[in-house]
Protein backbone atom coordinates (compact mmCIF):
# COMPACT_ATOMS: atom_id res chain seq x y z
CA UNK A 1 0.00 0.00 0.00
CA UNK A 2 1.28 3.68 -0.85
CA UNK A 3 2.45 5.88 1.70
CA UNK A 4 0.19 8.85 2.00
CA UNK A 5 1.20 12.21 0.44
CA UNK A 6 1.07 15.09 3.42
CA UNK A 7 0.85 18.65 2.45
CA UNK A 8 3.97 20.49 2.34
CA UNK A 9 4.79 22.57 5.60
CA UNK A 10 5.40 26.55 5.15
CA UNK A 11 9.29 27.50 5.58
CA UNK A 12 8.37 29.45 8.58
CA UNK A 13 6.86 26.07 10.37
CA UNK A 14 9.84 24.35 9.24
CA UNK A 15 12.41 27.21 10.61
CA UNK A 16 10.13 26.71 13.86
CA UNK A 17 10.40 23.42 14.64
CA UNK A 18 14.14 23.06 13.85
CA UNK A 19 14.36 25.86 16.12
CA UNK A 20 13.07 23.34 18.95
CA UNK A 21 15.00 20.26 17.56
CA UNK A 22 18.39 21.56 17.36
CA UNK A 23 18.45 24.09 20.08
CA UNK A 24 22.19 25.01 21.30
CA UNK A 25 20.27 24.35 24.75
CA UNK A 26 18.93 21.34 26.54
CA UNK A 27 16.71 19.36 25.35
CA UNK A 28 17.85 20.28 22.16
CA UNK A 29 19.54 17.36 19.56
CA UNK A 30 23.21 17.29 19.63
CA UNK A 31 24.94 18.03 16.27
CA UNK A 32 25.46 14.00 16.45
CA UNK A 33 22.08 13.14 16.91
CA UNK A 34 20.94 15.22 13.89
CA UNK A 35 23.82 13.39 11.78
CA UNK A 36 22.64 9.77 12.53
CA UNK A 37 19.09 10.76 12.22
CA UNK A 38 19.74 12.35 8.93
CA UNK A 39 21.29 9.52 7.26
CA UNK A 40 18.77 6.65 9.35
CA UNK A 41 15.89 8.21 7.54
CA UNK A 42 17.93 8.75 3.76
CA UNK A 43 17.47 12.22 4.29
CA UNK A 44 20.91 14.08 2.65
CA UNK A 45 22.85 16.15 4.88
CA UNK A 46 23.17 19.05 2.33
CA UNK A 47 25.19 21.68 4.94
CA UNK A 48 26.92 19.42 7.34
CA UNK A 49 29.16 22.38 8.56
CA UNK A 50 26.21 25.11 9.10
CA UNK A 51 24.87 25.73 12.80
CA UNK A 52 22.49 22.61 14.10
CA UNK A 53 19.14 24.96 12.93
CA UNK A 54 20.55 25.76 9.53
CA UNK A 55 21.94 22.09 8.71
CA UNK A 56 18.63 20.45 9.94
CA UNK A 57 16.39 23.19 8.30
CA UNK A 58 18.22 22.55 4.66
CA UNK A 59 17.88 19.20 5.12
CA UNK A 60 14.64 18.91 5.60
CA UNK A 61 13.27 21.72 3.05
CA UNK A 62 15.55 20.27 0.43
CA UNK A 63 14.24 16.84 0.79
CA UNK A 64 10.13 18.26 1.50
CA UNK A 65 10.99 19.78 -2.46
CA UNK A 66 12.02 17.85 -3.81
CA UNK A 67 9.32 14.87 -2.75
CA UNK A 68 6.64 17.67 -2.53
CA UNK A 69 5.79 16.33 0.65
CA UNK A 70 6.16 17.01 4.37
CA UNK A 71 6.31 13.10 4.67
CA UNK A 72 10.16 13.64 5.23
CA UNK A 73 10.07 16.02 8.25
CA UNK A 74 6.98 14.05 10.08
CA UNK A 75 9.24 10.78 9.79
CA UNK A 76 12.22 13.13 11.28
CA UNK A 77 10.23 14.23 14.24
CA UNK A 78 8.66 11.09 15.21
CA UNK A 79 11.85 8.91 14.91
CA UNK A 80 13.56 11.85 17.11
CA UNK A 81 10.90 11.61 19.45
CA UNK A 82 10.63 7.85 19.97
CA UNK A 83 10.38 7.29 23.67
CA UNK A 84 12.62 4.68 23.06
CA UNK A 85 15.41 7.19 22.86
CA UNK A 86 14.68 8.48 26.10
CA UNK A 87 14.49 5.72 28.61
CA UNK A 88 17.20 7.03 30.58
CA UNK A 89 16.16 10.62 30.17
CA UNK A 90 12.29 10.55 30.67
CA UNK A 91 12.86 14.92 31.74
CA UNK A 92 14.15 15.40 28.09
CA UNK A 93 11.72 13.51 26.16
CA UNK A 94 8.63 15.95 28.02
CA UNK A 95 11.01 19.00 28.04
CA UNK A 96 11.23 18.73 23.97
CA UNK A 97 7.78 17.47 23.38
CA UNK A 98 6.23 20.31 25.33
CA UNK A 99 8.35 22.63 23.57
CA UNK A 100 7.98 21.10 19.79
CA UNK A 101 4.14 21.10 20.45
CA UNK A 102 4.38 25.07 20.57
CA UNK A 103 5.06 25.04 16.90
CA UNK A 104 2.96 22.48 15.96
CA UNK A 105 0.24 23.40 17.26
CA UNK A 106 0.09 26.56 14.88
CA UNK A 107 -0.65 23.52 12.01
CA UNK A 108 -3.07 21.94 14.71
CA UNK A 109 -0.59 19.31 15.49
CA UNK A 110 1.30 17.57 18.47
CA UNK A 111 3.57 15.27 19.34
CA UNK A 112 1.76 12.65 21.92
CA UNK A 113 2.64 10.68 24.42
CA UNK A 114 3.90 7.60 21.98
CA UNK A 115 6.04 10.37 20.46
CA UNK A 116 3.72 10.17 17.27
CA UNK A 117 2.04 13.06 15.00
CA UNK A 118 -1.36 13.69 16.10
CA UNK A 119 -4.36 16.30 15.36
CA UNK A 120 -4.33 18.75 18.15
CA UNK A 121 -6.78 22.24 18.49
CA UNK A 122 -5.02 24.81 16.27
CA UNK A 123 -3.51 27.84 17.07
CA UNK A 124 -3.46 31.03 14.76
CA UNK A 125 -1.24 33.67 16.94
CA UNK A 126 1.31 33.49 19.36
CA UNK A 127 -0.39 33.90 22.32
CA UNK A 128 -2.74 30.85 21.35
CA UNK A 129 0.44 28.96 20.97
CA UNK A 130 1.74 29.66 24.78
CA UNK A 131 -2.02 28.77 26.19
CA UNK A 132 -2.26 25.72 24.31
CA UNK A 133 1.41 24.13 25.16
CA UNK A 134 1.42 25.90 28.99
CA UNK A 135 5.01 24.41 29.62
CA UNK A 136 5.84 27.29 31.90
CA UNK A 137 2.73 27.21 33.69
CA UNK A 138 2.73 23.49 33.85
CA UNK A 139 6.17 23.48 35.11
CA UNK A 140 5.55 26.07 37.90
CA UNK A 141 1.98 24.26 39.46
CA UNK A 142 4.14 21.19 39.52
CA UNK A 143 6.52 22.62 41.55
CA UNK A 144 3.81 24.49 43.69
CA UNK A 145 5.10 27.92 42.99
CA UNK A 146 3.26 30.53 45.48
CA UNK A 147 0.53 32.12 44.57
CA UNK A 148 1.79 35.58 45.07
CA UNK A 149 5.44 34.57 42.59
CA UNK A 150 2.24 34.52 39.36
CA UNK A 151 0.18 36.93 40.50
CA UNK A 152 2.74 39.60 39.21
CA UNK A 153 4.16 37.81 36.20
CA UNK A 154 0.93 36.04 34.76
CA UNK A 155 1.07 37.91 31.05
CA UNK A 156 5.06 37.67 30.90
CA UNK A 157 4.74 33.57 31.62
CA UNK A 158 1.95 33.30 28.99
CA UNK A 159 3.92 34.95 26.27
CA UNK A 160 6.99 33.05 27.56
CA UNK A 161 9.01 36.44 28.11
CA UNK A 162 11.68 34.81 30.69
CA UNK A 163 13.08 38.32 31.10
CA UNK A 164 10.10 40.42 31.93
CA UNK A 165 8.83 37.31 34.09
CA UNK A 166 11.56 37.32 35.99
CA UNK A 167 11.98 40.97 36.69
CA UNK A 168 8.09 41.40 37.48
CA UNK A 169 8.44 37.92 39.96
CA UNK A 170 11.20 39.70 42.09
CA UNK A 171 9.17 43.14 42.04
CA UNK A 172 6.51 41.51 42.92
CA UNK A 173 8.18 40.22 46.03
CA UNK A 174 9.44 43.81 47.11
CA UNK A 175 6.23 45.28 46.76
CA UNK A 176 4.75 42.72 49.28
CA UNK A 177 7.03 43.91 51.51
CA UNK A 178 6.37 47.67 50.79
CA UNK A 179 2.61 46.26 51.86
CA UNK A 180 3.50 44.96 54.88
CA UNK A 181 5.67 47.30 56.17
CA UNK A 182 3.68 50.75 54.64
CA UNK A 183 7.27 51.51 53.50
CA UNK A 184 7.57 53.04 49.97
CA UNK A 185 11.43 52.35 49.84
CA UNK A 186 12.91 50.00 47.57
CA UNK A 187 15.47 46.99 46.90
CA UNK A 188 18.09 47.20 49.44
CA UNK A 189 16.92 49.90 51.56
CA UNK A 190 13.59 48.32 51.63
CA UNK A 191 15.20 45.06 53.33
CA UNK A 192 16.88 47.03 55.41
CA UNK A 193 14.57 48.86 56.55
CA UNK A 194 12.07 46.08 57.05
CA UNK A 195 14.55 43.52 58.43
CA UNK A 196 17.26 46.26 60.36
CA UNK A 197 18.23 44.34 64.01
CA UNK A 198 19.62 47.66 65.34
CA UNK A 199 15.91 48.88 67.22
CA UNK A 200 14.47 45.36 68.02
CA UNK A 201 12.05 44.02 67.42
CA UNK A 202 12.56 44.19 63.48
CA UNK A 203 9.14 45.65 61.64
CA UNK A 204 9.21 42.21 59.90
CA UNK A 205 10.27 39.20 61.78
CA UNK A 206 10.24 35.41 60.15
CA UNK A 207 10.46 33.84 63.74
CA UNK A 208 10.44 34.70 67.05
CA UNK A 209 13.41 36.29 67.26
CA UNK A 210 14.69 35.30 70.45
CA UNK A 211 17.57 33.13 70.02
CA UNK A 212 20.66 33.25 68.88
CA UNK A 213 19.89 30.63 66.14
CA UNK A 214 16.68 32.40 65.21
CA UNK A 215 18.33 36.02 65.14
CA UNK A 216 21.01 34.19 62.70
CA UNK A 217 17.93 32.51 60.55
CA UNK A 218 16.64 35.93 60.31
CA UNK A 219 19.18 37.84 59.20
CA UNK A 220 20.58 35.37 56.46
CA UNK A 221 16.80 35.31 54.96
CA UNK A 222 17.32 39.12 55.00
CA UNK A 223 20.87 38.68 52.76
CA UNK A 224 18.97 36.57 50.65
CA UNK A 225 16.36 38.51 49.72
CA UNK A 226 18.92 41.62 48.78
CA UNK A 227 20.95 38.79 46.79
CA UNK A 228 17.81 38.32 45.08
CA UNK A 229 17.08 41.97 44.18
CA UNK A 230 20.76 42.28 43.07
CA UNK A 231 20.73 39.26 40.85
CA UNK A 232 17.19 38.97 39.43
CA UNK A 233 16.02 42.23 39.36
CA UNK A 234 18.71 45.21 39.03
CA UNK A 235 20.00 43.94 35.85
CA UNK A 236 17.16 43.62 33.89
CA UNK A 237 16.06 47.07 35.22
CA UNK A 238 19.25 49.08 33.72
CA UNK A 239 19.81 46.64 30.94
CA UNK A 240 17.59 46.33 27.76
CA UNK A 241 17.24 42.61 26.74
CA UNK A 242 19.27 42.60 24.03
CA UNK A 243 21.82 44.06 25.73
CA UNK A 244 24.88 41.66 25.99
CA UNK A 245 25.54 40.61 29.00
CA UNK A 246 22.05 39.85 30.72
CA UNK A 247 20.07 36.72 29.87
CA UNK A 248 18.49 33.84 31.72
CA UNK A 249 17.83 30.89 30.85
CA UNK A 250 14.27 28.58 31.06
CA UNK A 251 15.82 26.27 33.96
CA UNK A 252 17.01 28.95 35.79
CA UNK A 253 13.90 31.25 35.67
CA UNK A 254 12.02 28.35 37.09
CA UNK A 255 14.52 27.84 39.90
CA UNK A 256 14.53 31.68 40.79
CA UNK A 257 10.80 31.17 41.27
CA UNK A 258 11.01 28.39 43.28
CA UNK A 259 13.17 30.54 45.57
CA UNK A 260 10.80 32.92 45.33
CA UNK A 261 7.70 30.74 46.56
CA UNK A 262 10.44 29.90 49.59
CA UNK A 263 10.61 33.46 50.09
CA UNK A 264 6.86 34.22 50.52
CA UNK A 265 6.03 30.93 52.16
CA UNK A 266 8.12 32.49 55.09
CA UNK A 267 6.57 35.79 54.33
CA UNK A 268 3.21 34.37 55.09
CA UNK A 269 4.07 33.32 58.84
CA UNK A 270 5.88 36.47 59.37
CA UNK A 271 5.07 39.26 62.28
CA UNK A 272 4.95 42.78 61.52
CA UNK A 273 5.25 45.49 63.71
CA UNK A 274 4.55 49.10 62.32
Amino acid sequence: MATARHPMWAPANVEAVCRVLASTEWPGLTGSEIGKLLAMLGIEDVSPTATKRERLWAALMTKQQANQASNCIIRFITEAMAPGRFVHDAARFDALKDAINEPLSLMALRVNEQGRLARAAGASTLDEVAKLAGRLRKELNRRGVHPEVVKYCEEEILRKSLFHAVFEATKGLAERLRQMSKSTLDGSELVDFCFSTKNPPPVVRINNFVTETETSEHKGFANLLKGTFGTFRNPPAHTPRAAAGWTISEPDALDLFSTLSFMHRRLDGATVTV
